[in-house]
């Protein structure tokens, strides 16, 4: 009898045969042994993909909104308390550097008005975000998406605060134009040791030694570099197709952002590394606090929440249970056999006549 050629080449016509072929469902009455083989990056995931986000269901304000809030309660104990250390650190005299007669010369511009004042900050660094963030939830109607997204930005914001303003109050650095609060008449004092005596309005005194870092910088770059990664993530920027048009979409932020830390110079309010500075540590910060929330913009999922995906990850093997007992049992190796014989014994559904493989199979076990 002629040898059968068990090489790779009839192995891989054996699975080319069973990939094209009709798909059959295994059979546990008639004993039928026809293995499904899935190739879930073809096409089988989205559909098992389909059917997990089926079984999770909806999650709305109105059905787990509550639970989901009550889930992070220490989470929101701790945004209040963060919020009133930024009201504590305000209150807080700042240090009083020493600033002498000869460091005049870069602390003498002109005190002007902000052209962007800090409740506009405010305004475009979290309501704006967060009306992003409902249009997304009109769309998805998912309350963990929506309920993370504004925790995370929150937390941005605020933790970006606390920062700053501990790093304000520890510096003291002067701002380019504590010349002009210091002395609003423009008769300068100075003390013995050279030290500057202010006669001005104590407030913006005390103001004047806030420079490093920025503020309105860091605050707008925690809410609005947020808002980036947010987008980068929902509209799929690195889905490596190409289309350059969402990336503008998610820079647009990130500019804005930049706009205002050029307005702290241009209005003499601080030196260009505390904006700088403060748009760093904002940026930084807010990424943080998305990836406590979200995967990374460029993972395959980076769309969907932690906390979605947990789910799926619970769903799965309860759809899947009976498959996988099934296959266990299949691919259990056969002692006689080599892994040639167990491609056969797995994949009966081929494009090769039953005899020939039948034929092999006698073959191999002489």
């Amino acid at each position: 009898m002629p040898s059968l050629d068990v090489g790779p080449n009839f192995i891989f016509r054996i699975f080319r045969g069973s990939f094209w072929s009709q798909r059959y469902n295994t059979s546990a009455s008639t004993g039928d042994r026809f293995c499904q083989l899935d190739f879930p990056l073809i096409g089988s995931k989205t559909r098992q993909s389909e059917m997990w986000e089926a079984r999770v269901g909806a999650h709305t304000v109105r059905s787990h909104g509550v639970r989901v809030a009550k889930t992070h309660m220490h989470d929101w104990i701790i945004l209040v308390l963060l919020g009133l250390i930024i009201v504590v650190l305000n209150a807080i005299h700042p240090f009083y550097r020493f600033v002498g007669k000869d460091m005049m010369s870069d602390l003498k511009y002109p005190h002007k008005n902000n052209t962007v004042p800090f409740w506009a900050v405010t305004l475009s660094a979290v309501p704006l975000p967060i009306v992003v963030f409902l249009l997304f939830y009109l769309r998805q109607r998912d309350v963990h998406d929506l309920h993370n997204a504004i925790l995370g930005i929150l937390f941005s914001v605020l933790i970006t605060g606390v920062i700053t303003d501990a790093i304000k109050d520890s510096v003291g650095r002067p701002r380019p134009d504590f010349f002009w609060r210091c002395f609003p008449d423009g008769k300068d004092a100075y003390d013995r040791w050279g030290n500057v005596v202010c006669h001005g309005d104590e407030w913006i005194i005390r103001q004047g030694h806030k420079s490093f870092p920025s503020g309105h910088t860091s605050w707008s770059f925690a809410g609005l570099g947020f808002l980036s990664l947010y987008l980068s993530g929902k509209i799929k920027v690195f889905d490596r197709r190409g289309h350059v048009a969402k990336l503008c979409l998610v820079l647009l932020p990130l500019l804005v952002s930049s706009l205002v830390g050029v307005s702290r110079v241009d209005d003499y309010r601080h030196h260009w590394q505390d904006v700088f500075a403060g748009g760093l540590l904002g940026l930084v910060v807010a990424t943080f606090c998305y990836l406590q929330f979200f995967p990374p913009p460029y993972h395959v999922d980076g769309w969907r929440t932690y906390a979605y995906l947990r789910m799926l990850e619970e769903v799965r093997p309860n759809t899947n249970g009976g498959q996988s007992s099934g296959a266990e049992v299949e691919i259990q190796p056969n002692q006689r056999n080599n892994d040639s014989s167990k491609c056969l014994s797995l994949c009966g559904t081929s494009s090769l006549p039953v005899e020939d493989i039948e034929s092999g199979r006698r073959q191999l076990e002489r």
